[in-house]
């Protein structure tokens, strides 16, 4: 699978396209804020729990073993505009703020299966909030159209943030398919949040399906 496959895959996952992926794709870095972006020591380390609960370590390593949370360092910092980069480390805080309201304490503090429930939640905000997106930008487009055929060329598009656990989720994915143990192991893989399907329609060729218990 190359990398606009994977790109794709991931889109169709959580819902919307992946952020930061043009700049990505294309070698170029975006013109967002290099420094000051609030990488600390303790928050790669927050970040790379946060993708394991996403893709946790079964038979084989999870997204911190990818070291997920540098990963997501590196793309916030080169490919994000500024406010994606402000949504995702303001996301930061966020998280444990919502964590401690949802569970009495901060993400870290939780047990594996408090952290599962409380993205969980996370995840259907954050499919909410691209529900939103998507009609914002559709309207957008339309305006866009309607300015373009009365020769308004002043015109500019709005832009509406995306939810911060979308962006989180959207570099855990990226950033595990992307890493030698995600390529090897599986392609097609049921990311938590997620449901579980006991019986799958299987069609020749298809990746074989990497479940959360085994």
């Amino acid at each position: 699978m190359d990398r606009r496959e994977l790109i794709k895959m991931i889109g169709l996952l959580t819902g919307g396209a992946v952020i930061g992926a043009e700049a990505f794709l294309t070698g170029c870095k975006t013109a967002g804020d290099k420094s000051g972006l609030g990488f600390s020591t303790r928050n790669i380390a927050l970040l790379d729990e946060v993708g394991e609960t996403i893709l946790p370590a079964t038979g084989s390593p999870g997204a911190k073993a990818a070291k997920i949370g540098e990963f997501m360092k590196t793309i916030v910092t080169d490919c994000y505009d500024e406010m994606d980069q402000k949504t995702f480390i303001e996301g930061i805080d966020k998280l444990n703020e919502d964590c401690k309201k949802q569970k009495g304490n901060s993400f870290m503090d939780c047990t594996p299966e408090e952290r599962h429930d409380f993205l969980v939640i996370l995840d259907k905000e954050a499919k909410e909030t691209q529900k939103k997106r998507t009609e914002f930008d559709n309207l957008q487009k339309t305006k866009e159209t309607a300015a373009k055929t009365r020769g308004d060329r002043s015109f500019e598009k709005e832009k509406m943030p995306a939810h911060y656990f979308t962006l989180m989720k959207q570099l855990t994915l990226w950033g595990y398919f992307s890493s030698e143990e995600g390529m090897r192991r599986a392609l097609h893989y049921v990311p938590v949040p997620g449901r579980y399907d006991a019986c799958t329609d299987y069609k020749k060729g298809d990746k074989v399906i990497v479940g959360l218990g085994g």
